[in-house]
């Protein structure tokens, strides 16, 4: 019988979800299905098929959800993404990037659209009912924040009323402009369970202790956490700093000093607004002890690189790494069951865990 979980809904009253959710292997690959499968994933931009006939193939979560997926556009400039798998036998489709007439599997030549619909199928001629619509391409659900691409494999919420949510505080930012620096783009490897990276991200209460440099700069007195039903939101207001927002009359936060919006997405997704442009860090489980972490940068004013909140990144994470690595192997201890919050502290974490409780405990059908 498959573990509950109850969070406390008032923070004051709650306790951590137990250190079990941490080490149990079981629960880990309930995870899968009850969490990442449910819920929306990052899966690039647009450039990435900036053309009629543009395939770019990409597994989703590689080493955790394995899932081959293929983003298209086709003749009408639409964007699709398709399972990258053949209704036949299941081979890959598309092997390599590249632009395509028409989507052909090399194994035995049953031929798709570029919007997934199967069309063609050799020697099938005497086999009845067929085609189905089974035999298409399964198309998954897609949204666009700008020029930014997310997925639904099976999601339970709608990702427009999240993007509406980030829009009220940075919508006024021309997407457009934005300049995917590869160069800049890291991927970092950390010995700790996923959820762990999550905990120590939604919180600011660390930072007087593990970031110094990043405390020079951020008021952590006013430091502020804004919850919403699937993503949350940290406001970093300046100290010490003139690398701040130029927020628009009418703006919710004008007036104000911000140096950074740090967003939050359920379950694994976060967005880093600086004057300079965003940070994307993507949390992503390989097993139950180590986690990949991509961080990817989109560059708005150059000037403004390596200044202010969002200057020194990189020491940021090694900072935040050494001290989740620590949590990693402390919660293994026989003595360690479960925390309290800080309610002034930690209400992001509580967020976090809350809904963690809420997708383990149902059936995900």
């Amino acid at each position: 019988m498959a573990k509950k979980f109850n969070i406390d809904q008032e923070i004051s009253k709650a306790s951590t979800l137990p250190s079990s959710f941490y080490k149990d292997p079981a629960i880990f690959e309930d995870i899968k299905n009850k969490i990442f499968y449910r819920s929306w994933q990052w899966i690039g931009d647009v450039n990435s098929v900036d053309s009629y006939g543009s395939a770019h193939p990409f597994v989703l979560l590689e080493d955790f959800l394995e899932e081959p997926m293929v983003l298209t556009k086709d003749k009408e400039g639409e964007i699709h993404c398709l399972s990258n798998v053949c209704t036949h036998r299941g081979n890959l489709v598309i092997e390599e990037a590249g632009t395509y007439k028409k989507m052909i599997c090399g194994y035995h030549g049953r031929r798709f659209a570029l919007n997934g619909h199967f069309e063609h199928m050799p020697e099938f001629k005497e086999t009845t009912n067929f085609p189905r619509p089974c035999d298409n391409l399964h198309e998954f659900p897609l949204k666009q924040w700008g020029p930014f691409l997310f997925a639904g494999l099976s999601a339970v919420f709608d990702f427009q009323a999240v993007i509406d949510i980030m829009n009220e505080r940075v919508g006024f930012l021309p997407f457009h402009k934005f300049t995917h620096d590869a160069k800049r783009d890291k991927d970092y490897f950390i010995n700790a369970h996923w959820a762990l990276y999550c905990d120590n991200y939604l919180e600011g209460f660390h930072i007087p202790f593990v970031h110094d440099d990043l405390n020079a700069v951020l008021d952590y007195g006013n430091y502020e956490t804004i919850r919403y039903d699937y993503c949350n939101v940290q406001i970093g207001y300046a100290e010490g700093t003139e690398d701040v927002f130029e927020l628009p009359e009418g703006h919710i936060d004008h007036g104000k000093d911000i140096a950074a919006y740090y967003f939050w997405v359920f379950p694994n997704m976060m967005f880093n607004f600086y004057p300079w442009g965003l940070s994307v860090n993507l949390v992503q489980p390989i097993d139950l002890n180590r986690t990949k972490v991509s961080f990817m940068t989109y560059v708005l004013d150059p000037s403004k690189l390596d200044k202010g909140a969002g200057t020194g990144l990189d020491k940021v994470e090694i900072e935040d790494e050494a001290v989740v690595e620590g949590v990693h192997k402390g919660i293994r201890s026989h003595y360690y069951q479960a925390g309290r919050f800080s309610p002034t502290r930690e209400q992001g974490v509580h967020h976090f865990h809350s809904l963690l409780a809420q997708f383990m405990n149902q059936d995900p059908g």
